[in-house]
């Protein structure tokens, strides 16, 4: 199998666990954080479903400069919603994959700070990256629904909360 229908493959499989995640966010706490560092759960969630995005702008750009793009949250203050931008996401990024060829995917891509360079790598390298973080992210999430006492879906295999433990 050659690396894009891998990562179309990747990309629908994770799909399946955030979609889960994500609809267990509950309406009423989108504002709750569960310290004063941490990101509340609408912007974590909101991240969450966008990431998918990333591999589009990979696909369309050579690089992203926070100084010239600086980052702006999502206001989006249900989970209806966020489910509906979630699926948006993702087949912006699923169509993007399925458009690219393997060449593209060995390109460069910088991501910078204005004249600061965080990290130059391949458009491969960052779609991975936009996964990792999917995945990191959604164990965040994960944790802030456990304090809410909201039950946990299972990632790769049945959770506590699955299993009745």
């Amino acid at each position: 199998m050659s690396i894009i229908p891998m990562l179309l493959k990747e990309m629908e499989q994770e799909a399946q666990t955030t979609r889960k995640m994500l609809e267990r966010v509950p309406n009423d706490k989108y504002q709750w954080q569960p310290h004063e560092k941490s990101m509340t759960i609408q912007r974590l969630a909101n991240h969450i479903a966008e990431l998918p995005t990333w591999v589009t702008m990979t696909f369309n750009t050579s690089e992203l400069d926070f100084d010239k793009n600086p980052y702006v949250d999502n206001t989006i203050n249900n989970t209806a919603d966020l489910l509906n931008f979630f699926e948006e996401s993702l087949e912006s990024g699923k169509t993007s994959l399925a458009a690219a060829n393997e060449a593209d995917l060995e390109k460069e891509w910088t991501l910078r700070k204005g004249d600061y360079i965080i990290s130059v790598r391949s458009k491969g390298d960052i779609i991975r990256m936009a996964y990792s973080q999917i995945v990191h992210h959604r164990a965040q999430l994960g944790v802030y629904l456990r304090l809410l006492n909201v039950p946990i879906p299972g990632s790769y295999g049945p959770s506590a909360d699955e299993q009745g433990f």
